[in-house]
């Protein structure tokens, strides 16, 4: 039945009643006319599915499922096709158990290492989030099953998270924390958008006009429906209005009669309530059109991926001397307890009920004949930080027995979860004495961190190798081997910065805020974009990754030396492999901005690509350039414009390694607004074109000279460059006092409208 046919058949309170859930998981049906209820279920990087005894926060059981790698792992992939064959897989999943919408990707920004939900989310950059996520969406929505693309924006902290306001201006918003859902939902049109539980410049998300419809649906072209994060409902009929379509979980009624409620007594349009119920119809019968009932779970082949998948995502941190790879038949000690029991997920809602769990040390057991010298100790234990001289002792004797020691180090489950922050950036003491120890005994020492977002490192001038495995989902154990022994050459970069410490994060003064209020005071400097223009020394760059080969990368070409705003830049790079191993190698390519009146950070990345290349192997990559990688968000006009100037194209391995750089000169094509009045300055007034003419009078009223012959030499140099200085930053109204009685406002007034009817100032 065609959609609008089958709304205006509903009465108001079926109408009402299909904008909340019938349960936490479920949409209403309407079995009268034949419409189905649809089942959500939280991700984003498995399924966990919920039948009774739901709740938001993971505490019951669900099924049993595949955990991929965390958002902070499949990151630092840096690679589309992984993150949509991820996606495809869980599509596939949800198909098998009859779900209609995962609830994900998530794309917040890691606004600062602390935030206790960064180990759902991607990046500290927007374009590298909004990239993968889309092609997340797109695996996923190729089984014809929805996603929800969360947390719609600006929940960068879970302090206060229900009632704090994020408060930034609109050009940070439009440039970091709008960009990274922008991206994704453009090209891969989520069937949903799920707000957030916070306030936008003291609007609850839920209710915020100006992101769900203006800039979400008009700007964008979003056309699925807007769900709330759970409890996230406010005011139910303002919500709606705004632009919020289905309420979750239930509400048990209550808000489905104030919506009724509404309609009768005139308050709100019914018309704004059919809209909302179309949206939902839409994807409600879009999945049950495209139901797969053949579809099956399997959970051992979904394993299999998500031991590859976690292997890709490792950042090999730290190498020296080449320590890693390791031997199968060295002397070696596992030490630490996450070699037994990794941590491999994050805590609340997105908490997955594996089907099974991996472990480096659990794999060397079962395969001890391929592993014959490895020895274990425990080290210490994750439920406590305090140091136990027993477990320590063992670690250093096993140490100083082996050729090399490899400590599993991280943050416990209770240092990272939904619902609280992180306080400091510091490894559980017993495990930073641990590691101290171990080094003394042997030098040869790797660490394999397991964590959702930076740690400080005050012992890496001690270890040989450090292997960033992250969150790596329920197989990664297997990776790990297979990374340490090379099976798997590493291949992942950063997709955050990793400070020395928490107090040179740009937001460390800021975060949390006061109350409830949060003040983005670090405004578009955000991560790399902060650091590398303080030219701040960080533990390791955004986009860092090591490998067990090398790569070259021979010529970068640009196809144009010029170019206005409207057109494409097209870049060409060879990149080859000059070491003795098939590798993957992550070429990024950052833009320069010139130096001009807008304070903007000194590149950001417009482009990736991996490729992955056998030993003398060459391949040419190619990026391309449109506007928005060389715009701002100005917002007087309010838009995306590009200073005219020369741009410089960086080609990297990290935003602090740039391999190649080329220039291209941009013309922008969008005109800076100006309005003239008495209160611009001369410097400013000199940079419109025809104002010079029109000023001059006024200039030799004002008299920078002391003798009849204009010359400024009289006066003596100093003197001569402070008056001249003095002119550049008078406003026009200044004429007025130093003008020696010759000019008056109106003329003053005359100047600043001739210079408004100026061809440079029209629209």
């Amino acid at each position: 039945m065609d959609i609008k046919e089958l709304v205006s058949k509903m009465t108001l309170e079926e109408k009402a009643g299909l904008c909340s859930g019938a349960d936490f998981w479920h949409t209403k049906a309407v079995p009268r006319l034949g419409v189905p209820s649809m089942m959500v279920s939280d991700g984003p990087h498995g399924l966990r599915k919920q039948d009774l005894q739901a709740d938001h926060l993971g505490i019951n059981e669900s099924i049993k499922a595949v955990c991929f790698p965390a958002g902070c792992a499949a990151a630092a992939s840096f690679d589309r096709n992984l993150l949509y064959k991820i996606g495809e897989t869980l599509g596939n999943e949800c198909q098998a158990e009859g779900v209609g919408v995962i609830l994900g990707p998530a794309v917040n920004i890691k606004r600062s290492p602390l935030c206790g939900r960064n180990f759902e989310y991607y990046s500290e950059d927007p374009y590298l989030a909004s990239e993968l996520a889309a092609n997340e969406i797109e695996g996923v929505q190729s089984k014809n099953v929805g996603t929800s693309l969360k947390h719609f924006f600006a929940n960068n902290q879970e302090h206060r998270r229900m009632s704090s306001s994020s408060e930034m201006d609109e050009r940070t918003a439009r440039e970091i924390y709008l960009a990274a859902f922008e991206g994704a939902v453009k090209q891969a049109k989520p069937w949903t958008v799920m707000c957030s539980y916070n306030r936008i410049n003291g609007v609850y998300a839920a209710q915020n006009r100006k992101s769900l419809t203006d800039i979400l649906r008009k700007e964008w072209g979003f056309d699925g429906f807007v769900v709330s994060d759970w409890g996230a409902v406010n005011d139910r009929v303002p919500d709606l209005e705004a632009g919020l379509d289905l309420e979750m979980p239930t509400s048990f009624g209550l808000n489905d009669e104030k919506i009724v409620q509404a309609v009768q007594n005139g308050t709100l349009k019914e018309s704004v309530l059919d809209r909302a119920v179309e949206r939902i119809l839409t994807q409600v019968q879009r999945f049950e059109q495209h139901r797969d009932k053949t579809a099956v779970f399997d959970r051992e082949k979904d394993h299999a991926l998500a031991r590859k998948a976690a292997g890709e995502c490792m950042v090999l941190l730290k190498n020296d001397a080449e320590l890693l790879p390791l031997s199968k038949t060295a002397k070696l000690a596992f030490i630490g307890e996450f070699a037994a029991k990794p941590r491999y997920q994050g805590g609340g809602s997105s908490h997955i009920n594996s089907s099974r769990v991996d472990s480096a040390w659990g794999l060397v057991q079962e395969n001890c004949g391929e592993y014959p010298n490895i020895s274990y100790a425990q080290g210490y234990d994750t439920n406590t930080d305090q140091i136990s001289a027993d477990l320590q002792q063992q670690a250093v004797q096993a140490a100083k027995e082996a050729d090399t020691a490899v400590i599993f180090a991280g943050l416990p489950d209770t240092y990272e979860s939904e619902g609280y922050d992180r306080t400091h950036m510091r490894l559980p003491e017993n495990q930073a004495a641990l590691i101290e120890a171990v080094t003394a005994a042997n030098p040869h020492t790797v660490v394999v961190l397991h964590n959702g977002s930076p740690v400080e490192m005050p012992w890496l001038d001690r270890v040989q190798a450090v292997l960033e495995a992250y969150l790596g989902g329920q197989a990664v154990g297997g990776a790990q081997l297979d990374v340490l022994f090379g099976a798997v050459n590493p291949s992942g970069h950063l997709a955050e910065t990793f400070p020395k410490k928490l107090e040179d994060n740009p937001s460390y003064l800021y975060y949390l805020g006061e109350g409830d209020k949060t003040e983005y005071r670090e405004g578009v400097f955000v991560g790399y974009r902060y650091y590398d223009t303080k030219k701040m020394d960080v533990l390791f760059p955004f986009g860092h990754g090591l490998s067990y080969t090398a790569f070259s990368c021979d010529s970068m070409r640009l196809d144009k030396d010029h170019m206005r705003d409207t057109d494409t830049l097209t870049v060409q790079v060879q990149v080859t492999n000059t070491g003795k191993r098939t590798g993957k190698e992550v070429l990024q390519l950052y833009v320069a901005p010139p130096k001009g009146e807008v304070i903007r950070p000194i590149h950001e990345l417009k482009g990736f690509e991996k490729v992955e290349l056998a030993p003398g192997e060459t391949k040419t990559v190619t990026f391309t350039l449109q506007k928005r990688a060389f715009a701002y968000y100005d917002m007087d006009l309010p838009d995306w414009r590009v200073e005219s100037g020369t741009y410089t194209i960086e080609l990297g391995e990290s935003s602090r390694k740039i391999l190649k750089t080329a220039q291209i000169a941009v013309t922008g094509t969008s005109k800076k607004l100006r309005k003239v009045t008495l209160d611009t300055t001369f410097g400013d007034l000199m940079q419109i074109p025809g104002a010079a003419e029109i000023l001059q009078p006024l200039v030799q009223d004002y008299g920078i000279t002391s003798d009849d012959s204009g010359d400024s030499t009289a006066l003596g140099e100093s003197t001569a460059q402070m008056m001249e200085q003095m002119l550049r930053y008078m406003p026009l109204r200044g004429m007025v006092a130093f003008g020696g009685g010759k000019v008056n406002y109106a003329d003053a007034q005359a100047v600043a409208e001739q210079i408004n009817r100026l061809p440079a100032l029209q629209d």
